[in-house]
C-alpha cells in the first residue's frame, strides 16, 4: 500500500473537524427546537417550581 501523501492527510483532518462542527451545530438546532415546544401544564408547574426554588435561595 502507498504511503499516505501529507496533503492527503490534512484534507482528512479537515473533513472530520468539519464534519464533526456541523453535527454539533445541527445537534443544537434540534435541541433548541425540542425546548421550544409548548409545555404541559405539569411540566410548566414544575419549571416554575425550579425558578421560584433558585430566587428563594439567592435573597
Amino acid at each position: 500500500m502507498e504511503q499516505l501523501n501529507w496533503g492527503y492527510v490534512q484534507l482528512g483532518v479537515f473533513a472530520l473537524a468539519f464534519s464533526a462542527l456541523q453535527i454539533r451545530w445541527i445537534s443544537s438546532t434540534m435541541r433548541g427546537r425540542r425546548l421550544a415546544r409548548p409545555m404541559h401544564e405539569q411540566e410548566f408547574r414544575q419549571s416554575l417550581e425550579k425558578i421560584w426554588s433558585r430566587e428563594q435561595r439567592s435573597r
